[in-house]
């Protein structure tokens, strides 16, 4: 089949290289415009657009979908479907009707479950076994289509977003390219969505990345997980805000410290107290300054026994 392949971020390169080493011809990409990008803010093509003009490819990069430009050199390259992956914007109907196929989208949960931007993170936030991908015909409606295929994934006990995400990333891409065979072979079906257990994902904002020290100890282990990389957890200390990256429980119920309180025990761990039970702090990022060891952070702050994370 011609594929048009529709993605933004880093994690839609492994089905893009899936595709291209396929039977089916990659005859474009579609990406958003380039936006500013670094702390340089300088403008910069999307990972996806970047790849794909390095290795010759047409890029297309509309303003918005809906543009009558971009709908005629759709209709110009003819693609028997339109191969999506975390591409970032609202499609309309009138550029979905193109292709003899459609435009099918690959999305990281097990719809009709984290319908959304962000279903990875939400999987973990809320202490799910089991995710995975689907595959799915994309309509007006938000991740509603029929879908097409589905694999599974466990979420791993210390998992963070970004390498739940890195493995679904290649997980999907392989079910991208079986359900693209599917359609040209002409033996996939699409079925519609179950009409039980539908949940929504909702891109995680700065602010909700802030850790509440006063909640269970579980639940701060898996906000920070599920915001790592992104948008990244972060609280205060001495008035200034830090990142922080994964903790790990102690593994006894009961807290010895005060709800946020910091200590170093025995100059190479440093422990928090929460709601339920202390946490162990993996690393600690200052504003301004590279990420470090927390033991190394803790030491270079001189902490003292009123010290706080708020």
């Amino acid at each position: 089949m011609r594929i048009l392949f529709a993605g933004t971020p880093a994690v839609a390169l492994p089905a893009l290289e899936t595709l291209l080493g396929s039977s089916h011809e990659v005859v474009g990409v579609i990406t958003r415009p380039d936006a500013p990008a670094g702390r340089g803010r300088v403008e910069a093509a999307s990972p996806i657009g970047e790849w794909a003009e390095v290795a010759g490819i047409e890029v297309l990069k509309p303003a918005k979908p809906s543009e009558v430009a971009f709908h005629e050199r759709l209709r110009e390259l003819a693609p028997d479907c339109v191969a999506v992956v975390a591409y970032g914007a609202l499609v309309p109907a009138a550029a979905l009707d193109i292709p003899i196929h459609g435009w099918v989208n690959l999305h990281f949960s097990l719809l009709p479950a984290w319908r959304g931007a962000a279903p990875v993170q939400h999987a973990i936030l809320h202490g799910d076994d089991i995710t995975g991908a689907t595959t799915f015909v994309l309509e007006a409606g938000l991740d509603t289509g029929p879908v097409l295929g589905m694999v599974t994934e466990e979420i791993r006990a210390r998992d963070t977003a970004g390498e739940l995400l890195g493995r679904l990333s290649i997980a999907g891409a392989g079910l991208l390219l079986a359900t693209l065979d599917g359609l040209a072979g002409g033996d996939l079906v699409a079925v519609p969505q179950r009409a039980d257990g539908m949940s929504l994902a909702p891109k995680i904002s700065t602010d909700d990345a802030r850790v509440d020290w006063s909640k269970p100890a579980r639940h701060i282990d898996r906000l920070i997980r599920a915001c790592t990389p992104t948008p990244g957890a972060w609280t205060t200390f001495r008035d200034r805000r830090v990142k922080l990256g994964p903790v790990r429980p102690i593994g006894t119920e009961g807290s010895s410290l005060a709800t946020g309180q910091i200590k170093l025990i025995t100059g190479s761990v440093v422990m928090v107290g929460t709601g339920t039970a202390d946490l162990t702090l993996d690393w600690v990022q200052p504003a301004g300054k590279p990420a470090m060891a927390a033991a190394d952070w803790a030491r270079g702050a001189r902490l003292t026994s009123q010290d706080r994370f708020a």
